[in-house]
This record gives structure tokens, C-alpha cells and sequence, in this order.
């Protein structure tokens, strides 16, 4: 049986989970209406990515004989963007954002002596420094090519072929 304590936090977590996937898919669409299709694409894909943490952590909790539920409304940003460079830096701060709630709940798991949630949560650790990384790859390249347009036309299509291979 879960620790209740525990619970609460999961759910918090898995909160956090969909506002991240609703997070990238308002910026996904937000770069479809800028024809930057790799780009596009990867935010899609990463807002997919998201969800299926959400979903593990939802599966995870009531495996435990827990209730796995979101707890809050949660509201789509309408953001515009002035730059790639910006939304990319956002996300990035996101994503560290994350990693440091992913750090509490391993925290908290020792205290209340939960080695099960203590090795669950270690499969996010990797997640997150993965996430992390790839979006600071991103970031310094958009910084890099920043005012270049025939720049970013390639990073696109770099992305976009990046992608269609991965699949």
C-alpha cells in the first residue's frame, strides 16, 4: 500500500506532467504558424512524450493502491513568442523547473522510507537530464544562428530529418 504522503506528492507530480505537455503543445502550435515544420514537429512530439510520463506516474500510483487523479484546472497558455530563442529559453527553464520537483519527490521518498518510489523515480532522474540537455543543445544553436534566416531554415530541416529517422 502507498504512504498517503507519498500519494499527494505523485499527484502533484503528475500535474506537473500535463501542464508540461500542454506547455509544449501551445508552443507547438504557436511554431506551425511560423512554417517551421522540424521544429513543429519535435514540440508535438515532446508534448506526446509528456503525457506518457503523466501516464506512468498515473499507472505507478494506483499499482500502489493508490488514486491516481489530477487534482487542478489547468489552464493552455495563448502565448506569443517574439523568437524561437525565447520560447526555447522558457522551456528550458521549465524543464530545470521539473528536474528539481523530480529531486524533492526522490527526497521525500527517503524520508518516508519508500525504496519502491525511490527506484520508480529514478527512470525521471535520466528523463530529465536527457530533457534538459537536448533543450540546451537547442537553445545554444538557436542563439547561434539567431538573425541567420537561411540558418534557420536548415536548423529546421535538421530537426524535422532528425525526427522522421527517429520514428
Amino acid at each position: 500500500m502507498m504512504n498517503e504522503k507519498i500519494e499527494i506528492e505523485l499527484i502533484k507530480q503528475t500535474t506537473r506532467e500535463l501542464e508540461s505537455s500542454l506547455l509544449y503543445l501551445s508552443m507547438a502550435s504557436w511554431v506551425e504558424t511560423t512554417g517551421l515544420g522540424g521544429i513543429c514537429e519535435f514540440l508535438y512530439d515532446h508534448s506526446n512524450e509528456e503525457k506518457k510520463h503523466m501516464l506512468k506516474l498515473m499507472r505507478y500510483i494506483n499499482k500502489r493502491g493508490g488514486f491516481a487523479r489530477i487534482k487542478k484546472n489547468i489552464v493552455i497558455s495563448n502565448k506569443q513568442y517574439t523568437s524561437l530563442k525565447e520560447l526555447f529559453q522558457e522551456l528550458f527553464e521549465h524543464e530545470k523547473k521539473i528536474s528539481k520537483e523530480i529531486s524533492k519527490l526522490i527526497q521525500f521518498s527517503s524520508q518516508e522510507k519508500d525504496i519502491f518510489t525511490q527506484n520508480f523515480l529514478q527512470w525521471y532522474v535520466e528523463e530529465q537530464l536527457e530533457e534538459e540537455t537536448l533543450i540546451n543543445e537547442i537553445l545554444h544553436k538557436i542563439k547561434l544562428i539567431e538573425k541567420d534566416q537561411i540558418g534557420l531554415y536548415l536548423f529546421d530541416q535538421d530537426i524535422k530529418n532528425f525526427y522522421k529517422n527517429r520514428k
